[in-house]
């Protein structure tokens, strides 16, 4: 944790709590002085300091690593160097001092700017065809589960239950789900021809029907969605009601999300993959095939698995279109998505694409110096008919280079000479000789000059002010 900024983390829990310094401080055994320094960074935490603030503060050593802070300053960057807001650079300090020192009205900054570009963009015509405004459930949705590390105790518990109840090695879970919808639920399952539905349950005649276009990982999650909706009903809605969201679109993306992460859960129960995850040290591709899940099933659970105190490897998770579109992805690694825009081209995420079915491994270094260990594979779904496009995405997963040892895909690989660096956006970007940048970053300013040309799209100058 020697990079990680932990003072301002310390600082934003203990206000949290309504803790003075010198509460703290006697709690901990040090000088109220000593722990000032701390929330400031201008002392180091030990070990032993840093298991004592886990153990009042009731949190994983990986909570303390400041990614919330992180997220809310990426937020905050964006934001700040919209060019339509008119406003002057905001200085990284200011920026890492609003969301250290004041979490709640960083997040209320960007609420507000999120609020805003809704309503520019409506008032610009970006609208639906029925003259609905747009709300941005899906952004509502994606916070729910971002704010949660895509972690829920409560789900666990009641999916660890189900998959008990089926009593069934991996190998056969399918089947036993299957009977458990028979014999309990009065359910059949069929496989047959669905006219652009891979599911259709009918509660009348108590039948499943299936796509015969899926494939065998994808039935069985099904079947486990459905058992799930039978059987973690009210776990998920006790879920869904402290969240409180702010619309029925937003509660229904919500609660898909949640039958999904219960349906992996029972296919994938926890103390089991989190064994075997270890065991094969994170193969995902061997991995799934223990399970008899899917290769995004598999990397999709993973960065589920941060029980307190039985913790997996911090992961984050991405899946992205040919048009570099984000449809899905979770950050318990820390790693710093950007809200807006498109992601560096120069991440493997985007350049996986390139070999279909393969593994392709990264270690991205990031402008601030972070590094991480990222795989990627991309992922074919079958075609429906002859003559449509099979619908491809890329699933990609990465952590922390201080956990390649515990990573397969860190084998042979000399994790310094290998470190490629990427940003986050082009526009937030500051790397001056990137041959791929998309656009200039914007808070610079474009230095033209008709009588040179670059190796690079774009020449420029920091921003004055």
């Amino acid at each position: 944790m020697s990079r990680v900024q932990i003072g301002r983390t310390v600082r934003r829990l203990r206000t949290e709590r309504n803790l003075s310094q010198q509460a703290l401080a006697n709690r901990l055994g040090i000088s109220a002085s000593y722990l000032n320094l701390i929330e400031h960074d201008q002392r180091a935490v030990s070990g032993t300091l840093l298991i004592k603030l886990a153990e009042i503060f009731h949190l994983d050593l990986a909570t303390l690593s400041g990614s919330q802070e992180r997220r809310l300053e990426i937020g905050l960057r964006e934001a700040f160097s919209d060019p339509l807001l008119g406003v002057d650079a905001v200085p990284e300090t200011e920026i890492a001092a609003l969301a250290g020192s004041g979490p709640q009205a960083a997040r209320a900054v960007l609420a507000l700017y999120r609020a805003w570009r809704v309503a520019r963009e409506d008032a610009g015509g970006i609208a639906l065809p029925s003259g609905r405004r747009i709300l941005l459930p899906y952004e509502e949705a994606r916070d729910f589960f971002d704010d949660r590390a895509n972690h829920f105790p409560a789900l666990e518990e009641a999916a660890d239950g189900i998959a008990a109840a089926c009593s069934a090695a991996p190998s056969e879970m399918n089947h036993a789900i299957a009977e458990r919808l028979r014999k309990t639920h009065g359910l059949t399952v069929t496989v047959q021809p669905l006219d652009g539905v891979l599911r259709r349950f009918d509660p009348e005649t108590r039948r499943l029907a299936l796509a015969e276009t899926l494939p065998r990982e994808s039935r069985g999650f099904h079947m486990a969605f459905q058992l799930a909706l039978f059987e973690a009903r009210d776990a998920i809605e006790t879920v869904l009601h402290k969240a409180a969201p702010s619309s029925a679109e937003a509660a229904m993306l919500i609660r898909v999300g949640l039958l999904n992460y219960v349906a992996g859960a029972i296919l994938m129960p926890y103390a089991a993959y989190l064994a075997a995850a270890k065991d094969l040290r994170h193969d995902m591709e061997a991995l799934a095939a223990r399970f008899g899940v899917s290769f995004e099933q598999a990397c999709h659970r993973l960065s589920t698995l941060q029980r307190s105190g039985a913790r997996g490897v911090p992961f984050f998770f991405v899946r992205v279109d040919p048009a570099g579109n984000v449809s899905k992805r979770f950050s318990a690694a820390g790693f710093p998505f950007a809200r807006y825009g498109g992601s560096c081209p120069r991440w493997v995420v985007h350049t996986a694409f390139s070999q279909p079915g393969a593994v392709q491994v990264q270690v991205a270094e990031l402008p601030d110096g972070d590094a991480y260990l990222c795989f990627a594979r991309a992922v074919a779904r079958p075609a429906t008919h002859w003559g449509e496009p099979r619908p491809v995405h890329v699933v990609a997963m990465g952590c922390s280079v201080a956990h390649a040892e515990e990573v397969a895909y860190a084998d042979g690989l000399d994790l310094e000479r290998a470190k490629v660096g990427i940003g986050l956006s082009c526009r937030l970007c500051n790397r001056s000789d990137c041959r791929s940048r998309a656009f200039p970053p914007l808070e610079h300013r474009l230095a033209l000059d008709p009588l040179t040309s670059s190796a690079t799209p774009y020449r420029f100058e920091p921003r004055e002010g």
